[in-house]
């Protein structure tokens, strides 16, 4: 396995997975999202433009693509570019909050191949999860989870954000999963987006890493986390999986708008490589931009360098890091030997890195102000 991951560390000719947002567009406004979505930007690419990605990529021999956004299913055209990405033999797996997945598209999705659908949903009862992702979102998941078991989709997924109010919670979102014959796929929270905002308030505690780390050890073989806790390893043996940041290397994130980052987690100009619009496409960008080949030389330890758990560990998330402030060659935020949270009480309040756009819908008022006389 450290013979693979030195190799991916160098980069493959093709990213093995490839998020591409669709849009910033989104009928909610989760207080962790990622993209800061909400209001679709009117440069995002056109269906023509979408479609000579997929060429690009099918070239290039992707095997699948992971769509999101924003809700990738509020482009009038969603349909039109997944049913033309499997036809072109690349699978398409996507995120949705289950909005737009009635009994006619449920029948729909399911008549589709190499078709794989998340269903967001961070908390395994109401009350949890609308705090997060806004009142109503997790009837509105569960009516699309309940709508793709009657149409006869198949295995989907349930994704989780792993928070530090459903970390207790962890069994029930495996029931739900097992209920609906799903499989359940929990990822780390990192503080992108508006998720920069919140992070302190959501992100598990020193105590509930430990949780996590045995819950995923006890767990694992039928759990997906892509890759995002490599950072618990400090704690032990491995968790199932790569276990390595490959931004930039094997991972990177198109954005509605066609610029290319290193990960999907750390949209920000200095993670940006290029633009699929350029000359050379999407193509010229992973194989040849500054950034991605720079992210593929050998990486100093940096402040690691003398703790015996990065070999394990590999430092942690750059996002992770980027986003609270901290060096990229210093501890993750939440490393567990305690390194992370003595790191942050150094860091200049609001002097981390801000994300690059800021997609959030205005507040409207639902009543007039009142007028003080």
């Amino acid at each position: 396995m450290s013979a693979l991951v030195d190799q991916l560390k160098r980069g493959l000719d093709a990213p093995i997975c490839l998020t591409w947002e669709l849009t910033y567009a989104c009928n909610l406004q989760c207080i962790h999202c990622l993209s800061s979505s909400g209001q679709r930007d009117p440069r995002e690419l056109s269906t023509d433009e979408a479609k000579r990605v997929i060429d690009e990529l099918r070239d290039l021999q992707v095997f699948y693509i992971n769509i999101g956004g924003g809700e990738p299913m509020v482009r009038r055209d969603f349909f039109e570019l997944v049913e033309y990405s499997v036809g072109n033999g690349i699978g398409v797996k996507f995120s949705t909050n289950g909005a737009f997945i009635d009994t006619d598209k449920a029948r729909r999705l399911a008549a589709m191949d190499y078709l794989d659908i998340q269903i967001s949903l961070d908390g395994a009862d109401e009350a949890t999860n609308d705090a997060v992702r806004g009142i109503g979102s997790y009837r509105m998941a569960r009516t699309a989870m309940d709508n793709l078991a009657a149409a006869g989709f198949g295995p989907f997924k349930i994704s989780v954000v792993v928070t530090r109010q459903n970390v207790p919670q962890l069994d029930d979102f495996k029931r739900l999963a097992d209920s609906y014959g799903a499989q359940l796929r929990v990822t780390r929270l990192r503080p992108a987006g508006r998720g920069a905002d919140s992070w302190h308030e959501l992100h598990p505690t020193l105590g509930q890493q430990r949780e996590i780390y045995d819950w995923l050890m006890a767990n694992g073989e039928n759990v997906l986390t892509g890759d995002s806790f490599f950072h618990l390893n400090a704690l032990g043996d491995p968790l199932p999986g790569l276990n390595m940041c490959g931004a930039g290397r094997v991972v990177c994130l198109i954005d509605p708008i066609g610029d290319v980052y290193a990960c999907p987690f750390v949209i920000h100009d200095e993670f940006r490589a290029g633009n699929v619009r350029e000359a050379g496409g999407f193509a010229k960008v992973w194989k040849e931009s500054d950034l991605f080949v720079s992210l593929r030389e050998p990486q100093s330890a940096g402040a690691c360098a003398s703790c015996g758990a990065f070999d394990a560990c590999q430092g942690g998330c750059m996002a992770a890091k980027f986003f609270t402030g901290l060096p990229l060659d210093g501890p993750d935020p939440e490393c567990v030997g305690g390194d992370g949270e003595h790191a942050l009480q150094s860091v200049i309040p609001g002097s981390a890195p801000k994300p690059a756009m800021d997609h959030t819908k205005p507040v409207r008022l639902t009543a007039k102000p009142l007028v003080r006389r």
